[in-house]
């Protein structure tokens, strides 16, 4: 995810985002982390469901 697409997401400015990172490195790894971790959810989640087509698919052979 670009800063742009990130500054979207939270909706603020690119800018404020850039003076974030500068002013407020703490927060700006937390902010980030948090996209991390939201897209590892995602992952997971998506993981999960082909698991259990797998699963569904074996137990029908």
């Amino acid at each position: 995810m670009t800063q742009r697409d990130m500054a979207g997401f939270f909706g603020i400015d690119v800018k404020t985002l850039r003076n974030w990172k500068k002013t407020k490195p703490n927060l700006y790894k937390t902010l980030i982390k948090g996209l991390a971790f939201d897209e590892l959810i995602k992952t997971e989640e998506n993981n999960l469901k082909k698991l259990k087509e797998l699963e569904g698919k074996l137990q029908k052979d």
